[in-house]
């Protein structure tokens, strides 16, 4: 398993949303100009949002060619993921704190509803 997190922020929209859910999708089919992802990337696509478009489509291809993405592995001694962002690195699990508030909890089944599924 592999981990990334994404923090770049996106200038599209005065920058309001920022490195926003589902900013990844258009970033990785390279899709920067055209339709609703537009809006969150800007208009020129920028260069910086162009280069890490290029960084993040190699480590997909790479990831479904040979299985590696260009970072380690994630696993429970190092917690390493890849930061996307104006510059890629490798560093340990952003959501360590969260991780570790929740590591004991056990989340019960939630009970189905009648006509919800229906």
């Amino acid at each position: 398993m592999h981990v990334y997190e994404l923090t770049w922020q996106a200038p599209g929209m005065g920058g309001a949303l920022g490195a926003c859910h589902g900013l990844d999708v258009p970033l990785v089919f390279g899709n920067l100009d055209r339709g609703q992802p537009a809006l969150l990337i800007g208009k020129p696509p920028y260069d910086v949002a162009e280069a890490l478009s290029a960084r993040m489509r190699t480590a997909w291809a790479s990831f479904a060619a040979d299985g590696d993405p260009g970072w380690p592995p994630y696993d429970t001694g190092q917690r390493l993921a890849r930061r996307f962002d104006t510059h890629a690195s490798v560093i340990r699990y952003p959501e360590e704190a969260s991780r570790e508030i929740w590591h004991d909890h056990v989340f019960p089944a939630l009970p189905l509803i009648a006509g919800v599924l229906d």
